[in-house]
C-alpha cells in the first residue's frame, strides 16, 4: 500500500547517521512540536474536571509523542498513523501529529500522502454531520486542527516539489554541461581537422612523389622540397594557433577564415602542382557574402581540395572550383575532381571531413551533396544569401 516511487524525493532515508543539517531540522522539528503542546494546553483543555493523573498522563504522552519526531525519516508513514490515532485522546499529541504529516507529504509520494490525508481529514464529514455549535470552544478548537492538518499537508507538498524542481534542474544542468563538453570536442576535432588535413595531405603528395622519383628532375624535386617545407612550417603555425585558442580565456574570440581567404588557398594549391580551374562570381565581392556563409563556403573548398589530393586520381590531376552567389539566389560552391581509376593506398582518411561538412552546412542553413558523377567525384553545397529586405 505505501509502495515508494522512481524519484529521489520518494527514496527512504538511509540507515546510515544524520549529517548535521538533518540533526538541526529534526531539533527544529522537536522544539516545534514541544512549544505547540506547551502554548496551546490552556486554550484546549476545555473539561475543568479533568483529573491531575489524567492530565499528567496527557502530557506524558505528548513528551512521547515529541520523541517521535526523531524517527520521523525512516517511519514516517507508520508514525503519522499512529499519532493520529493517539490525537483523538491526548492534545498534546497534535505538535507531534503535525510534524509527521509534513514529513510524509516531503518525503513520500503524492498516492501515499493522499492516503495519509484521507486518514487525517476523515473526521471532518462526521464532525459536519454532527451540526456542531458555533459557539462551541470545541467547534474552534476541531476547525483549528482541520487547518492545521491541511497546512502541514500542503506545506509538506511544496517542499517536496521545490525538491523535485531542484533535482530536475540539476540534472538538466549536469546533461547540458555534458552536451556542451562534447560540442566543444566535437567543434576541437572538425577545426584540426579542417585546419591539418589541408596542410598535412600536401606535404603526404609531395613527399610520395619524392620516394618514388628520387632521381627526378631536379628542379621539381627542389620545387617538392620547398612545398613539404611550408606545408611543415605551415601545420605547425596552424597547430600552434588551435592549441593557444585552447588555453586561451573562453572570451577570447578564435580568428575564423572569410571566403576572401579561397584565393590564398587557390594559390597554394597552384604553388603546389596541381592544375586547377577556379572560377568566384560573386556579387558585391567576397565582402559582401554572409559571414556563416563565406566561412562555410571555405571550409568547403579546403576539404575539396583536400579529398582530391588524398583519393583523386593523383597530384597531377586536374581540380575544378566554382564558386558564385548573388543575395537572394544563395551561394553555390562546387568543387570537381577525376576519380582514381585504380586502386591504390592513396593517403589515409578517418572518413570525417564529408561528415563535418555535412553538420557545418547544415547549421549555416544550406545542404550538401557529394558523390561520384561522371567519372568524377563532385562535392555540391548551397548556402543561403538572403537578399535586400
Amino acid at each position: 500500500m505505501f509502495g515508494l516511487s522512481e524519484d529521489p524525493a520518494a527514496r527512504p532515508e538511509p540507515p546510515g547517521p544524520r549529517t548535521p543539517r538533518e540533526w538541526a531540522a529534526d531539533l527544529a522539528a522537536f522544539a516545534f512540536a514541544a512549544l505547540f503542546a506547551l502554548l496551546t494546553a490552556d486554550e484546549v483543555v476545555i473539561d475543568p474536571g479533568t483529573s491531575g493523573t489524567a492530565l499528567f498522563w496527557d502530557q506524558t504522552a505528548g513528551g512521547l509523542a515529541c520523541a517521535t519526531v526523531f524517527l520521523r525519516r525512516r517511519w514516517p508513514v507508520p508514525l503519522a498513523l499512529a499519532l493520529l490515532v493517539a490525537g483523538k485522546f491526548s492534545h498534546f499529541v497534535t505538535g507531534a501529529c503535525l510534524v509527521a504529516l509534513f514529513t510524509v507529504a516531503a518525503h513520500r509520494p503524492p498516492r501515499v500522502t493522499a492516503w495519509v490525508s484521507a486518514a487525517a481529514l476523515a473526521p471532518v464529514p462526521f464532525f459536519l454531520a454532527a451540526g456542531p455549535a458555533a459557539d462551541d470552544p470545541r467547534t474552534a478548537s476541531s476547525l483549528t486542527y482541520f487547518a492545521l492538518v491541511v497546512g502541514a499537508l500542503g506545506w509538506g507538498s511544496y517542499v517536496r516539489s521545490r525538491r523535485q524542481l531542484i533535482v530536475s534542474l540539476r540534472e538538466k544542468a549536469g546533461r547540458a554541461a555534458a552536451d556542451a563538453r562534447r560540442e566543444a570536442r566535437e567543434d576541437i576535432a572538425r577545426e584540426m581537422h579542417d585546419v591539418l588535413a589541408h596542410r598535412l595531405s600536401l606535404l603526404s603528395v609531395h613527399a610520395g612523389a619524392l620516394e618514388f622519383n628520387p632521381g627526378g628532375d631536379p628542379a621539381a624535386v627542389e620545387r617538392a622540397a620547398g612545398v613539404i617545407r611550408q606545408s611543415a612550417h605551415q601545420a605547425l603555425q596552424d597547430l600552434r594557433e588551435i592549441i593557444g585558442v585552447l588555453r586561451a580565456p573562453e572570451t577570447q574570440a578564435h580568428p575564423q577564415p572569410v571566403l576572401a581567404d579561397v584565393d590564398r588557398l587557390l594559390a597554394e594549391v597552384r604553388e603546389a602542382g596541381t592544375p586547377l580551374e577556379a572560377e568566384v562570381e560573386l556579387a558585391g565581392g567576397a565582402g559582401a557574402v554572409p559571414a556563416v556563409a563565406g566561412r562555410t563556403a571555405y571550409r568547403i573548398v579546403q576539404e575539396g581540395l583536400t579529398n582530391a589530393r588524398k583519393h583523386g586520381a593523383g597530384p597531377d590531376a586536374p581540380v575544378s572550383v566554382r564558386v558564385r552567389g548573388a543575395p537572394g539566389d544563395g551561394l553555390t560552391v562546387q568543387v570537381r575532381n577525376p576519380l582514381r581509376r585504380e586502386p591504390g593506398p592513396g593517403i589515409p582518411g578517418a572518413g570525417q571531413g564529408l561528415i563535418g561538412l555535412a553538420e557545418r552546412t547544415e547549421l549555416a542553413g544550406g545542404r550538401l551533396e557529394h558523390g561520384p558523377q561522371e567519372g568524377r567525384f563532385r562535392l555540391y553545397a548551397w548556402l543561403p544569401w538572403p537578399g535586400p529586405e
